[in-house]
């Protein structure tokens, strides 16, 4: 391997190929490897999490029997091609998930905290932050985080601050692929200096009033402290990363799709570009939020909102209706893993590099419960094709620290967790 290694210099993991005006970004290839250095490339790893917050209709999901030979739901078949790609999870929840407002377990489907919502409540840090910590500085964006409809997410800062979500798919490709013009840069570059004297003058001024105020008030000032160094620390990482090429991708430049009842249409493209961001290695951490939105999806055969359709009663013409919306949004996670695996790298797929999520917040969305939530695990060359289903109900914080230790973030303890999750090729 020396030997042959010698005859190549290496080259970068951004190096393009271009002919005829078309860029491409090249996949991990063995040349890559530096020549003074391990022979064998480790390839890194990603994280993808993606949440319908209005739940999915238990009978259509779970499986009637666990293990290997489990015969897949109503949903699941609609993933029977990747089968053995990804694992259901059964008896998962968090605890203590009662908030102020029914959907508020919304807030903490990825820090597992506890009362959401309530008075005095405050946010944890979410395990894509926790993995996206492991990263920070290798890759353009530490994380990326999305969402259908709004700005919500379920991405937080270990100050429990929530990270907005992207929701325009043509601003997220011009940042993540367009180059620019000069004078673009330029005043991208200035506004990020001009941000960074605004931010020296608020520390400056932060630290005069805490010789003024009370320690309890001096305490909500060093969140806020926190906060200014937290926004340092990204304006530092945004102008390192300008003198750099954005990766080019054989793809035009998408734009938006303004019909927000286009509910599939929006899931596909934020889908897409997820692969792209992972197989570009702009971020190796993204979550995606499917919202509720007050219109009904066009979907054939539907004509009432999701939210609606979710709180069915047993109503037979809203649980068609609901399967049916269900039906689109797993077909779309389906669409995800086929996109995943057709981006081949050095031994094998990035599916295979990335450990993907799939699930919700509510167990029951009729009643708004929170137990048993369904939980779908891909990728990652993990134990696959099996529905794994404990006996007891095991804290959801228990796949989080198995998830944050495959990606190569030592890991204990997160959240409500008590231990690693584990489960074999069997589903045991």
């Amino acid at each position: 391997m020396s030997a042959y290694l010698s005859r190549y210099r290496p080259v970068g993991r951004r190096h393009l190929l271009r002919t005829a005006g078309v860029g491409l970004a090249l996949p991990w290839l063995e040349s890559m490897t530096p020549a003074f250095g391990s022979a064998v490339t480790v390839m890194p790893r990603r994280f993808v999490s993606v949440c319908t917050a209005l739940g999915l209709y238990p009978e259509s999901f779970w499986p009637t029997s666990s293990g290997r030979k489990y015969e897949p739901s109503e949903y699941l078949q609609l993933l029977a091609e990747h089968r053995d790609e990804f694992t259901v999870l059964g008896n998962l929840q968090h605890e203590d998930q009662v908030g102020r407002q029914p959907h508020d377990s919304e807030l903490t489907w990825l820090t597992s905290a506890r009362f959401p919502g309530m008075g005095g409540f405050r946010n944890t840090i979410s395990v894509d932050q926790v993995a996206a910590r492991h990263y920070e500085g290798q890759t353009r964006f530490s994380s990326v985080t999305l969402g259908t409809h709004t700005t919500q997410s379920q991405s937080y800062t270990d100050r429990g601050v929530m990270i907005p979500a992207q929701f325009s798919p043509a601003k997220l490709f011009a940042r993540l692929f367009l180059q620019g013009q000069p004078q673009e840069v330029a005043a991208a570059r200035r506004r990020l200096r001009q941000g960074r004297s605004i931010l020296d003058e608020l520390k400056s001024e932060t630290r005069r009033l805490q010789q003024k105020t009370s320690s309890a008030d001096n305490h909500l000032l060093d969140d806020y402290f926190e906060s200014v160094r937290s926004a340092e620390k990204n304006l530092a990482r945004r102008e390192s990363w300008m003198d750099r090429p954005k990766p080019t991708v054989q793809r035009d430049p998408v734009s938006d799709i303004h019909d927000s009842a286009d509910l599939v249409g929006r899931i596909d493209l934020l889908m897409e570009l997820t692969s792209l961001i992972l197989a570009t290695d702009s971020s190796r951490v993204v979550t995606l939020m499917i919202h509720n939105t007050t219109e009904a999806p066009k979907i054939k055969g539907v004509n009432t909102n999701h939210h609606t359709l979710s709180h069915h009663g047993k109503d037979a013409k809203k649980l068609q209706q609901l399967r049916k919306v269900e039906s689109s949004i797993v077909a779309c996670f389906g669409g995800l893993l086929q996109h995943l695996k057709s981006h081949h790298e050095q031994n094998g797929s990035l599916l295979d590099q990335c450990l993907v999520m799939f699930g919700s917040n509510l167990g029951n969305a009729n009643a708004h419960h929170t137990n048993n939530v369904p939980v779908i695990v891909a990728g990652g060359r993990l134990p696959h094709g099996t529905y794994h289903k404990p006996k007891e109900t095991q804290p959801l914080s228990n796949l989080f620290v198995r998830l944050l230790n495959e990606l190569g973030t030592p890991t204990e303890t997160f959240g409500q967790s008590n231990a690693s999750l584990s489960w074999s090729a069997d589903g045991e």
